[in-house]
This record gives C-alpha cells, structure tokens and sequence, in this order.
C-alpha cells in the first residue's frame, strides 16, 4: 500500500479544515469566541500558563469539531434512514463537543473573572 507525502497529506488535512470552516455553522461560532478570547487574553495579559490552557482548549474543541463533522458525513454517506444508530452516533458526536464547550467556558471563566477585578 503507498502512502502519499506528508505535504499531500498536510494539504488534505488543510482541506477539510477548510471544508468544515465553510459549511458548518458551529466551528464558526467556535472561531469567534476563539478569536474573543485571544483579544481578551492580549487586554488582561495572560500569563504563559494561561495562553498555554487557552490554546490547548481552543485545540480540544476545534478538533472535536471536525470529528463531529466528519462522523456526521461517514453517517450521512452511509444510510439516508432515520436510524436509532445513526442519531447515537451523530448526538454523541455533538455531545463530545458540547463537553469540551462547556469545560472551555468553565476554565476561561476561572482564568478570566480574577482578572476582572484587580
């Protein structure tokens, strides 16, 4: 089996960024409050630790993102039915983003509100 180069593989990777960026409504919402953060972190001053927890939770939740786009799609492709496994799937998928969400918000509000007020 050939595996193509890694520049290839970098490419398709880039392109279903790309993709999921364009089609998909939620990541967009995730890029917003992403790119808040990173002016809020600039205003506040964040300190090395705290841009450190900030990229690794925009990470966590980003890519969670494209695996929930990229179940959804394996899914879609797969049965056109309303099937009990087909909504476990999807909602599960949706739910592990939503976890990551809710965590991210959780830890930029411990990060964030001490910095309030001082």
């Amino acid at each position: 089996m050939h595996k193509d180069p890694f520049y290839k593989s970098l490419g398709y990777a880039i392109s279903g960024i790309i993709h999921c960026i364009q089609k998909e409504r939620n990541i967009k919402i995730h890029f917003l409050f992403m790119f808040l953060v990173v002016i809020c972190g600039f205003i506040f001053h964040l300190s090395v630790m705290e841009w450190f927890i900030c990229i690794l939770l925009f990470a966590l939740v980003i890519s969670l993102e494209l695996v929930n786009t990229a179940i959804e799609a394996v899914v879609d492709l797969c049965t056109h039915e309303i099937h009990p496994l087909a909504k476990t799937a999807k909602d599960t998928a949706a739910g592990a983003v939503l976890v990551s969400a809710m965590a991210s918000v959780i830890v930029g509000l411990m990060i964030f509100i001490p910095k309030l007020f001082n």
